[in-house]
């Protein structure tokens, strides 16, 4: 019984292995570089294609520091004015484009996912309890598509229809009374800001934030450059 025991014992120290998080473990174990320059150097061993490190102290000018590749298949060195994918950093935009449009008495922070869209009452649980400030906040209780091991099946098939992966779910809990961290909140948020302006959003976001602000490399599609 007790070799059974060992026996189990350690094939359950096996199999948390293969669980680690080796790179992060390395980047941990390694000495600490001795400049900024280094640690980016290291950005492949870390497991990215490469980066960009800005750094801005107060009466010195900014340095930037970059490492790795901009187009790892061609081996093209990453430098500075790289582009590369804000990923979830775009959610921000969206919601400052509807604290503007609150702002200027366009929509309601109060008003319900179900007031935009009614067909989604029974199918997203609380349609009706749920504001456009809970999904802003993440805290609508709404379960997050990517969360269902369905829609990695085909990913780049499936974002056509994410929605769909987050239809006819239990609620993760009750509207306002947790945090949960969700893309279907801004995918619906999106949606809500295309109903509202009459058009894409895209253009909302690119006159009235990005061009005030003059960010001028940063865009909506690569291949556009809108």
């Amino acid at each position: 019984m007790l070799n059974i025991f060992r026996i189990i014992l350690l094939l359950g120290t096996l199999f948390s292995l293969t669980k680690v998080p080796w790179p992060i473990v390395k980047a941990w174990a390694k000495p600490l570089p001795k400049t900024v320059q280094e640690q980016v150097n290291d950005a492949l061993d870390y497991g990215f294609d490469g980066m960009i490190v800005y750094i801005d102290k107060k009466g010195k000018p900014p340095v930037f520091y970059s490492g790795g590749y901009k187009d790892r298949d061609k081996k093209i060195p990453a430098d500075p004015k790289s582009l590369f994918k804000i990923a979830s950093i775009s959610k921000l935009y969206v919601a400052v484009s509807i604290a503007k449009l609150a702002n200027n008495k366009r929509l309601s922070l109060e008003s319900t996912l179900a007031d935009y869209f009614p067909e989604l009452v029974g199918r997203i649980e609380n349609a009706e309890k749920i504001t456009l400030k809970l999904m802003v906040q993440h805290r609508s209780g709404i379960p997050n598509f990517t969360n269902n091991p369905a829609f990695w099946e085909n990913e780049q098939e499936n974002s056509k229809k994410a929605l769909d992966f987050a239809l006819d779910l239990p609620a993760s809990f009750k509207p306002d009374k947790k945090y949960e961290y969700s893309n279907t909140n801004y995918l619906l948020l999106r949606r809500i800001l295309d109903k509202v302006l009459g058009y894409n959003h895209h253009l909302y976001i690119k006159e009235e934030i990005l061009k005030p602000l003059n960010l001028n490399n940063t865009f909506f599609h690569l291949k556009k450059l809108i």
